[in-house]
């Protein structure tokens, strides 16, 4: 299984998805990763990304989740997946995968967005985010006031993990 925890900048996907991985042992794929330098540079400069900048972000990061999904590897990956189209995209060919959705008040975003360094988003893309965000019909929704143990749990939960062997 492979899943995807998506979401809009700040809302905590790394930090779950690290989370997760562990608690599964479970590949973490960071979405981020598969960024070219070009889209890195752009959002830097406070500028958002469109259609175009993230094909091949996207390509990238399906190529990887495509590599493990084929050895039989179970994954978390975190990465946005702003629209359907792109969690079509990111999901086309796969088998078992699932997302994982961060929800919760845009103030506590911002909020977290502001307080984080080293990081190429800067709050200005906030908005932009929040306006590409096309929510997921069918994803595990998860509160992002959670607590990430608390978020782990309902994850775990809602994907039977208990009843699940570990692979890599």
């Amino acid at each position: 299984m492979i899943l995807v925890v998506m979401g809009i900048a700040s809302s905590g996907k790394t930090t779950l998805g690290r989370s997760l991985a562990a608690a599964l042992d479970w590949v973490f794929v960071e979405g981020d990763d598969f960024h070219p330098a070009a889209n890195i540079a752009k959002m830097a400069r406070g500028e958002p990304l469109n259609d175009a900048d993230r094909a091949p972000w996207l390509d990238r990061l399906h190529r990887r989740l495509a590599e493990l999904d084929g050895r039989g590897a179970d994954a978390v990956a975190a990465c946005s997946a702003l629209k359907a189209r792109y969690r079509a995209r990111l999901a086309g060919g796969l088998g078992e995968l699932r997302y994982v959705f961060l929800s919760g008040d845009a103030d506590v975003i911002a909020r977290r967005m502001r307080a984080r360094q080293g990081h190429f988003m800067p709050a200005e893309l906030l908005d932009s985010q929040a306006e590409t965000l096309e929510p997921p019909g069918e994803a595990i929704t998860i509160p992002i006031e959670l607590t990430t143990e608390q978020q782990v749990g309902l994850v775990l939960r809602a994907i039977g993990a208990d009843q699940r062997p570990a692979s890599r």
